[in-house]
């Protein structure tokens, strides 16, 4: 099963766009990620929908941030991201008439849904002014602040 990396990739892109003067075509933007200006702006629909984007047309036209990145969480991501597990994991199907498989899947359910309502809480208590923090304290050399520690 492969790993859905839409969270970090937009994350990366994201903290890249803050940077830059004007707007971050899709093009530019699909460069950076090795894939093609159309999942760009699909992609980058859900952001908008949500208020994180703003996409201006023309010329000098592209995505650009609405808010500051201490203004967006990493939940506020995931979620523009849309429907999607946050784990890799999931019940098995194979026989929906045995107990067993039905009782393990009820457990299993438990703990998903306990994980992913924790990793949720911590998406949203972290910013991507937060990640960018991180981001210059390697370039300084320096370990990544690490705002949350276990």
């Amino acid at each position: 099963m492969s790993k859905d990396l839409r969270l970090s990739r937009m994350l990366h892109v994201l903290i890249h766009m803050a940077e830059y003067e004007g707007a971050a075509t899709s093009q530019a933007i699909a460069v950076t990620l090795n894939t093609n200006p159309v999942v760009v702006r699909r992609t980058m629909a859900g952001l908008r929908q949500r208020g994180l984007v703003l996409s201006e047309k023309g010329h000098h036209g592209g995505w650009r941030l609405t808010r500051p990145l201490d203004r967006i969480t990493l939940r506020d991501i995931h979620e523009a991201l849309g429907p999607g597990s946050v784990f890799a994991l999931g019940p098995a199907r194979d026989h929906p008439a045995c107990l067993v498989e039905q009782a393990v899947n009820a457990s299993l359910a438990i703990a998903f849904a306990r994980a992913e309502a924790v990793l949720l809480q911590e998406l949203g208590s972290r910013t991507l002014a937060e990640v960018r923090q991180d981001f210059e304290d390697l370039r300084a050399g320096r370990s990544p602040h690490d705002a949350h520690p276990s």
